[in-house]
């Protein structure tokens, strides 16, 4: 399975806020320093993770950004579902293609790879993968 970049910088986020940050609220430029992570594209990532609860944003002169759950109630699926999309299997409408039980077979077999992967994502959870379990 390949990241999204957007994945990539919201899990570097969380970890980062998990593993250094847990109880503190943190500036996105701070953030965006201390993992080399560009603070435009940080900030597209933190608002989806904010929107889904996952993250919490502070305004104000000690404002930033904090974990609104604790790292151990949040799972790798969960973030990566909040920042790109659900996982699924089919990619095109089966009704389209040519061949209806070899491709009605296909989005079957992609089907349960894809719900491999969310089984998967669901168990490891963000302070889990902060410690480097």
């Amino acid at each position: 399975m390949k990241l999204t970049r957007a994945s990539r910088y919201a899990l570097t986020t969380l970890a980062y806020l998990a593993r250094e940050k847990p109880d503190a609220t943190v500036a996105s430029h701070n953030i965006a320093a201390a993992e080399g992570i560009p603070e435009k594209s940080l900030l597209k990532v933190l608002k989806p993770l904010v929107d889904v609860g996952i993250l919490r944003s502070l305004k104000g002169p000690h404002g930033g950004y904090r974990l609104a759950r604790p790292a151990k109630e949040v799972t790798l699926l969960e973030v990566i579902e909040a920042v790109d999309a659900p996982i699924r299997g089919a990619t095109h409408d089966v009704s389209e293609w040519k061949e209806a039980a070899f491709d009605k077979r296909l989005q079957a077999v992609c089907d349960e790879a894809a719900a491999l992967v969310r089984e998967g994502l669901a168990k490891v959870t963000l302070a889990e993968l902060a410690k480097g379990k």
